[in-house]
């Protein structure tokens, strides 16, 4: 396994805020000979500690005004029941981020649609459904001063 140590724990802070980060430039800021860094950076590629690089995208721009938290609660709580839910989660665009989660309700999802219409339309003629599917809570993001998803 790879070691994380201060001059990797600065090279993932910074490619997760500037993942096109230049190779010369990423190995001035954490002080190491670019090929030094290279291969750094390549053992945390191949370690699996990075997982990928991927675009942040300006949501608004592709025509997503609408985001929301919805918490699902299933009417059975076995282990069909939650397989069946997340397969049918996951065919779903809207949905761009799923997650079982503990308390009173399985499931958090984060969902973008391009408005409140086009969201009342998944909401009951996809998510609400769904057979296994007992309650539905939405969570409608006013704003997000803070948001360091990539």
């Amino acid at each position: 396994m790879t070691k994380i140590d201060a001059i990797n724990d600065r090279i993932l802070r910074i490619l997760s805020a500037e993942g096109r980060i230049p190779n010369l430039d990423l190995a001035d800021r954490v002080g190491l000979s670019p090929s030094a860094c290279l291969r750094r950076v390549q053992d945390l590629e191949r370690s699996g500690i990075i997982k990928g690089y991927r675009a942040v995208l300006d949501q608004t721009k592709l025509g997503i005004g609408f985001l929301a938290y919805v918490t699902v609660g299933l009417k059975s709580h076995t282990k069909v029941a939650q397989d069946a839910f997340e397969k049918a989660v996951s065919r779903a665009r809207e949905v761009r981020e799923c997650h079982n989660i503990t308390g009173t309700v399985e499931y958090l999802l984060r969902v973008e649609t391009a408005d409140l219409a086009a969201y009342k339309h998944w909401h009951s003629d996809v998510l609400g459904i769904l057979p296994q599917v007992q309650s539905i809570t939405t969570f409608v993001v006013m704003d997000s001063p803070k948001d360091d998803r990539a």
